[in-house]
């Protein structure tokens, strides 16, 4: 790679330092940079680079922690809640989606370091990415800090998620909540219209739901399942904005 080149991407990349300081602000705990910046190494960047270590083992105890966590808060916060129930209210709150979202008030984006082609095809952006850098950064928090940091972290950037998640009532899916919702708004059943792209081992699914003969929403995702949930969010916001205007 040109210096030119690697300077241009370099620019792109915010100081680990930075990132360190923000978590710890979160967490409560120091963060090892140098473990950090393991965390914000994606494979792509690993395999341009000689084979260094990447994320994917941080991602791996970071995606068990925030299960951990978020299923204690919810077996406490939620007594009455039998079990198919707290599993959905779990699901709707650990998701790609949501970790993307949260990752993106992290500008995460700007700290991951990708190999070139994932950085043109605008890898900082994508959930996927995102999503499993933020689990690696949990998992650099309980490194450093153990159960009591990450439990911080976790509360801190995902207690709105938490709090979103709640508005979803007794189905605690999107798909579920927005069937509810297009029934009490007498519009009738959504249906969904699937796309997939990409080789075999690495699939993309697209997803459109219909409502009556009008798109209410889009999505996308690693499966069928994470796509219909995406457009089927997006719609039931659409139609929950709608109906609260109306009866204004």
């Amino acid at each position: 790679m040109s210096s030119s080149r690697r300077s241009r991407r370099d620019a792109e990349q915010r100081p680990v330092a930075d990132l360190a300081q923000i978590l710890q602000q979160q967490s409560g705990t120091v963060i090892d940079e140098s473990l950090l910046s393991r965390a914000l190494t994606h494979r792509s960047y690993a395999y341009e680079n000689g084979g260094i270590p990447h994320n994917e083992r941080q991602e791996f105890l970071g995606d068990s922690v925030l299960g951990v966590v978020v299923t204690d808060h919810l077996y406490h916060q939620h007594p009455d809640l039998a079990e198919g129930q707290l599993a959905k209210f779990r699901a709707a709150i650990v998701n790609s989606r949501a970790l993307a979202g949260v990752a993106r008030e992290l500008d995460l984006g700007s700290f991951v370091m990708l190999g070139r082609g994932e950085t043109t095809t605008g890898g900082r952006g994508k959930d996927s990415i995102l999503a499993d850098t933020m689990e690696a950064v949990i998992g650099t928090v309980y490194l450093c800090g153990g159960i009591p940091a990450a439990t911080a972290l976790i509360h801190n950037v995902m207690d709105p998620v938490i709090a979103a998640a709640a508005e979803l009532g007794a189905g605690l899916d999107w798909k579920t909540s927005l069937q509810e919702l297009t029934s009490t708004m007498a519009l009738g059943v959504p249906s969904y219209q699937i796309e997939e792209s990409g080789p075999d081992h690495d699939k993309s699914f697209s997803a459109r739901v219909i409502v009556g003969e009008q798109e209410l929403g889009s999505g996308s995702g690693r499966n069928k399942k994470a796509a219909e949930q995406q457009a089927a969010e997006v719609a039931w916001r659409a139609l929950k904005s709608r109906a609260d205007a109306a009866g204004a």
